[in-house]
């Protein structure tokens, strides 16, 4: 059975990936650096990882403690990253060291050293697409620019026609669609997709690239203030603390479980079909912020303290709604779990959860120092 190896692997979708592969007989080894903002100060982590699974402790920024890593493998699922859109417009050498250099280590090795590698498979996101497809009944399909800060103080938050300024619709953003990142994040992201296919397309080692929306379920972190709002909504409702609702609270995102998650990947590993391809790992619909805190207040029987404060991010998008047309036809994948489903999933989870003490107040200061939460 091939051994595959999973950078990142402690993480959300990681330690998902790793026990199903394990169950369907792969030799898996993950490699983290396990970090704080992620897991916490913990020190068991050891006990929480899959039976059968092999843990390193490493770096992706350290070569040595890759090559370590990277030895005997013949896949390597790279799905360490610095995330979160916010923290990335002023945190910007931490995200381009881990997420950048960190990627162009692993090519580096594979390039140039001996090695098992037959397969290069690697977590993207929908932030490459900035605000993604809209259609204007003018122009047709545009890809709006970044929202002005001066429409956004005026209460003005949608995206509008970059060639009339008029009103757009949403489209489902396909895989062909313009990239132009609005956050840092997003650029990292945009520049580990290009280095990954020229570096494997040169060397001739398959390749896949998944953009995946925005995942949860159980499992996700509820230590993480930067990102992944349903878990940061969740402590702060357990915690009976407010929740700034941010811009009008239409604002909305394409949800994935993160079952779906890993068995899109799983497809990617398993289908030839995949080979030097990208695709986006979605619902194919859209929720608002609104309808998530309602949903939130449903399935813990809690009222939020919520407002809607029309505070904005500076590179946040507006809507997200992703096209799986490619990967449906392709690799067969369908979603499996719709959103009222996977909340109730998730917050049975976090019902058995040690409740956290929700940092997401410390983030936002930060943003607002740096100018960027206006």
């Amino acid at each position: 059975m091939k051994k595959i190896l999973i950078t990142g692997g402690a993480g959300f979708i990681g330690m998902n990936l790793a026990r199903k592969l394990q169950g369907k007989g792969y030799l898996v080894r993950i490699m983290d650096n396990l970090s704080s903002q992620i897991h916490g100060e913990q020190t068991d982590i050891a006990a929480k990882i899959p039976s059968g699974v092999e843990f390193q402790l490493g770096d992706v920024r350290n070569k040595e403690e890759l090559r370590k890593a990277m030895a005997d493998q013949n896949i390597i699922v790279h799905l360490a990253a610095e995330t979160g859109t916010g923290q990335s417009m002023y945190e910007v050498q931490k995200y381009t060291d881990t997420n950048i250099c960190g990627t162009a280590n692993i090519l580096d090795i594979i390039a140039n050293e001996k090695n098992d590698i037959e397969k290069f498979v690697i977590s993207s996101s929908r932030a490459v697409y900035g605000e993604g497809a809209y259609v204007c009944d003018t122009h047709g399909k545009v890809y709006p620019t970044n929202r002005s800060e001066t429409d956004m103080l005026k209460g003005m938050f949608e995206p509008t026609c970059p060639e009339c300024n008029g009103e757009l619709s949403g489209l489902p953003t396909s895989e062909t669609a313009k990239l132009h990142p609005s956050s840092v994040y997003g650029i990292t992201k945009q520049v580990q997709e290009d280095l990954v296919r020229v570096c494997m397309e040169a060397i001739g080692i398959p390749y896949v690239v998944f953009r995946y929306q925005n995942v949860y379920g159980p499992g996700q972190s509820l230590k993480n203030p930067y990102t992944g709002i349903l878990s940061i909504f969740s402590t702060r409702i357990l915690n009976g603390e407010n929740i700034n609702i941010f811009e009008d609270g239409n604002e909305s995102r394409d949800f994935v479980f993160i079952d779906d998650v890993v068995n899109a990947t799983i497809m990617g590993i398993e289908q030839s079909a995949a080979n030097n391809q990208i695709y986006n790992v979605g619902s194919g619909t859209q929720t608002s912020i609104i309808e998530v805190i309602k949903q939130l207040e449903r399935v813990f029987e809690q009222n939020a303290k919520a407002k809607v404060t029309g505070e904005f991010r500076l590179g946040d998008i507006r809507h997200n709604r992703a096209d799986i047309t490619k990967i449906q036809s392709e690799l067969g994948y369908k979603p499996s779990v719709n959103f009222e489903q996977g909340i109730e999933s998730f917050a049975k989870w976090v019902k058995t959860q040690d409740t956290e003490t929700s940092l997401y107040e410390k983030s936002l200061l930060e943003m607002k120092e740096k100018g960027l939460l206006k």
